[in-house]
């Protein structure tokens, strides 16, 4: 039985040579495309182009459209929810009543 024997620097540079050349002559052997062909790639491909950024621009406005949406419900419930000034600050005698109710709590928790 005959064993393998591994190619040298000299067989694999001749056999891609080789290889080379044959993918050359492939590539030479092809017709080549006709110019009414490749125009009509080149459209179609624009065409392919143009819808995708068409198809982007809309994506983006929907999107700034959703968050103009959600700021305005933001802003709406803000101003639902926002109590006037002279209302949300206590006065100093209902901060007094608190503190001892808390006072009186507190006493009443440690008593029991």
């Amino acid at each position: 039985m005959v064993a393998y024997r591994e190619p040298g620097f000299q067989e694999r540079v001749a056999l891609a040579a080789r290889a080379k050349s044959a993918a050359l002559a492939r590539l030479r052997a092809k017709p080549p495309i006709d110019e009414a062909e490749q125009a009509a790639r080149a459209a179609r491909a624009r065409a392919r182009e143009a819808a995708a950024e068409e198809k982007r621009a809309a994506k983006r406005v929907a999107a700034e459209a959703a968050a103009a949406t959600k700021r305005a419900e933001a802003i709406e419930a803000s101003a639902a929810m926002a109590v006037p000034p002279e209302e949300s600050t206590p006065s100093e005698a209902d901060r007094k009543a608190a503190r001892d109710a808390r006072y009186a709590a507190r006493k009443d928790r440690k008593s029991k």
